[in-house]
C-alpha cells in the first residue's frame, strides 16, 4: 500500500513541478503605458487606468460610442440608428450598408463574448449589412479580433478606426479630439 501512495505521491509532485517549470518559464507582457486619444482628452495616465480597467474601460467605451454616433448622425446622410433585435442591440448605428459597432478596446477572449460577435455578425450579413467594429486602442486581445473577424466582421483598430471615420463623414475626429486635449477642459479632477 505504501508503493501506491508513493507512486502517487511523485506522480502530484511531478504535476506540481511541470506546472511550476511552466510558471517559471511564462513571458508576461509589459502594462501597456500608450495612451490613447480619449486618455489623453481627460489627462487618464495608464497607471490610473489599471486601479479599476473594468470601471475605465466601460465608461470610455460608452464615450467612445457616444462620441461616433454623434459624429456620423450629423456627418452622414444614411446614417440611422441602432438594429434592435429583441433585447439585443447587434451595432450601435448604420451608416448606409455598414452596421457599425464601437468598442474602447477588446480584452475578452471568453467564448459567451466571442459566440455573441459570432451570431450578431450572422445577424447583420443576414439583413446585408457589413458588420464593421471601430475598436480605439490597438492592445486587443488577437484571438478576440480574430474570433470578430472569422464572424464576419471588418475590424478596425488605432489609427484605422479615425481613418474609417474620416472617409465616410469627411470629420477628423483624431484631430478633433487633438484639440480638446491641448485645452485641458476635460481633464479629470486628481484629488
Amino acid at each position: 500500500m505504501a508503493k501506491k501512495e508513493l507512486s502517487l505521491d511523485t506522480k502530484l509532485k511531478d504535476v506540481l513541478r511541470a506546472y511550476r517549470d511552466s510558471f517559471s518559464m511564462k513571458t508576461y507582457s509589459e502594462e501597456n503605458d500608450e495612451l490613447d486619444p480619449l486618455m489623453d482628452v481627460f489627462g487618464i495616465t495608464p497607471d490610473q487606468k489599471r486601479e479599476n480597467r473594468q470601471y475605465w474601460g466601460r465608461e470610455l467605451g460608452m464615450c467612445w460610442q457616444l462620441l461616433v454616433t454623434n459624429v456620423l448622425s450629423h456627418h452622414c446622410k444614411e446614417y440611422a440608428p441602432a438594429i434592435k433585435i429583441g433585447d439585443d442591440e447587434p451595432c450601435d448605428c448604420r451608416v448606409g450598408t455598414d452596421a457599425i459597432d464601437t468598442k474602447y478596446r477588446i480584452g475578452s477572449g471568453d467564448s459567451g463574448t466571442l459566440k455573441k460577435f459570432k451570431s450578431y455578425g450572422k445577424l447583420l450579413k443576414e439583413r446585408e449589412y457589413r458588420p464593421v467594429l471601430l475598436i480605439v486602442r490597438e492592445d486587443n486581445l488577437r484571438a478576440a479580433v480574430t474570433a470578430c473577424n472569422r464572424g464576419g466582421w471588418t475590424v478596425f483598430q488605432g489609427q484605422a478606426t479615425f481613418d474609417y471615420i474620416k472617409d465616410l463623414s469627411g470629420f477628423d475626429l483624431f484631430a478633433w479630439l487633438g484639440t480638446c486635449k491641448q485645452t485641458d477642459d476635460f481633464f479629470i479632477n486628481r484629488t
